[in-house]
């Protein structure tokens, strides 16, 4: 899977080469602290939480890990499981530099890694006797734009001050 792009503005600037190399499951946790819960009639809360680590492995090569914990809670906040997933993959990123390469390594690569991730708790809480769990999609490109007006709002609130 590879993805060549060359920059619009400027036919001489060199090319975006993108591709995935290996994906891999770095760590998955289960726990079901209470055993299998009778069925509720209320609807169980799901709890989702993601982040994503960026390490660089070699001169364009980088392991990207989405961290996506969920735990499911049912009746009177019992925990029903928690599932804990770490989904790698390495990527190489030749000719981007500063906020695109950012853009790629925290926008493109998730989305790439995040199929994974869902097929994977939702294996694991059948596995564990759940009834089956679909994550939503996310989009990582907005959460991108958050994360940027968020830091830039901050940059300048600490210029004022």
């Amino acid at each position: 899977m590879t993805d060549n792009t060359t920059e619009a503005a400027n036919p001489q600037a060199p090319a975006v080469q993108f591709s995935v190399q290996r994906i891999y499951l770095k760590d998955l946790s289960f726990e079901a602290p209470n055993g299998i819960i009778s069925p509720s009639k209320s609807q169980p809360k799901v709890n989702q939480d993601l982040n994503t680590q960026v390490n660089r492995v070699g001169d364009d090569l980088f392991e990207v890990v989405l961290n996506v914990t969920v735990s499911v809670k049912v009746d009177d906040e019992k925990t029903a499981f928690l599932v804990e997933v770490h989904q790698a993959g390495l990527f190489v990123v030749k000719g981007a530099e500063g906020a695109q390469l950012q853009h790629m390594l925290t926008t493109v690569c998730p989305t790439i890694l995040f199929p994974y991730v869902r097929e994977t708790i939702d294996s694991t809480a059948v596995r564990g006797g759940f009834p089956p769990l679909a994550l939503p999609p996310i989009n990582f490109d907005a959460l991108f734009a958050r994360a940027m007006s968020e830091a830039q709002a901050k940059k300048e609130a600490d210029a004022t001050h």
